[in-house]
């Protein structure tokens, strides 16, 4: 019988996670505050996934990306959607030689470490699509011909608010393969006032050193995977998600309000998220608390509301945190 890898000791974890501060450091020197989305932005490193940041324009949801992408070694390319978008200029194309009468294939920008799709919701649902498989299988295929995308690749997309003006609804399916939807919102005052006192200037200084290389995530990763998660705590990440599901047994009132629940996929996030946030917060361990913190960033785009619900003015995070007071925590 094999033996269960050995758990890792707080000095394996402060070792292997000796690059998290000073990254937190370098992103903090040109973005002010906004850690909450820093870490999760780390989190999404960790867990090899996609995050979809939402907020209204200004918020530096695009220059928090950019300056990750620019702490770490590895190739980055930025995707402008735009409502006249083709697939082709995202995942790339067939060019036919006239000459030979052969075709060659011309990859897209999707192919690098870190794709940052810039209001990905004002392009048309053509465009979404061609994303998905290179999402989930981490791949493209053109022609005949499968390519396999660089490891680690991850979409980090911006999004504005849906009731903006030439925004489309992204489809549940392609939702639903972002591990995290983050809500960006406005910096309090004392922020705001660090902001003015950085940018206010025709030439904001945005530059920061490259501080991670690839070889330490992955070598991250394998430390995250095997931390140990309680079965009590399991038992409880299972639990939420079918609480999304038939909420009946802890409120319900909200059943009436959901209309789909999160899939077997938001179980999978949440418990390898969980053991992220676990590692940048130095222990071996997973908590429910870890749980908790995560729990509304992983499951707000998975669980859709009924028109009963858009008629009371209920979010998805309302119901998200009726049921994290409601079910019981081990």
């Amino acid at each position: 019988m094999s033996q269960p890898p050995a758990l890792p000791d707080n000095e394996s974890i402060a070792k292997a996670a000796s690059w998290v501060q000073p990254l937190r450091s370098e992103i903090g020197r040109v973005l002010v505050g906004q850690t909450e989305l820093v870490d999760r932005l780390l989190v999404a490193l960790l867990t090899n996934g996609h995050v979809l940041l939402e907020g209204v324009p200004g918020l530096a949801k695009t220059l928090a990306v950019r300056t990750l992408s620019s702490c770490l070694q590895a190739k980055f390319q930025r995707i402008q959607f735009t409502p006249d978008l083709l697939p082709a200029d995202v995942v790339g194309t067939m060019v036919y030689h006239p000459k030979d009468g052969t075709f060659t294939p011309r990859l897209g920008p999707i192919f690098a470490n870190l794709i940052l799709a810039d209001e990905i919701n004002r392009a048309p649902a053509k465009v979404q699509s061609a994303l998905l498989e290179a999402m989930q299988e981490r791949q493209v295929t053109l022609g005949e011909v499968t390519h396999k995308l660089p490891d680690p690749f991850l979409v980090l997309a911006t999004q504005n608010p849906i009731d903006q003006e030439g925004t489309y609804t992204l489809p549940e399916a392609q939702l639903d393969r972002f591990l995290l939807k983050v809500r960006v919102d406005y910096p309090t005052p004392a922020e705001e006032r660090k902001v003015l006192d950085a940018m206010a200037t025709s030439a904001p200084k945005l530059d920061v050193s490259p501080i991670v290389d690839v070889s330490a995530i992955t070598a991250s990763r394998a430390i995250v995977n095997s931390l140990y998660m309680d079965d009590k705590v399991k038992d409880y990440i299972v639990a939420l998600i079918h609480a999304t599901r038939d909420p009946s047994p802890y409120a319900p009132h909200l059943k009436l309000l959901i209309r789909c629940g999160a899939s077997p996929r938001g179980t999978i996030n949440l418990a390898l998220a969980s053991k992220a946030l676990a590692f940048l917060n130095g222990r071996n361990f997973v908590t429910p608390n870890d749980v908790k913190q995560l729990a509304p960033d992983i499951l707000r785009h998975r669980v859709l509301l009924s028109y009963e619900a858009e008629a009371e003015g209920k979010t998805s995070e309302d119901v998200i945190r009726e049921l994290l007071e409601k079910l019981p925590v081990p």
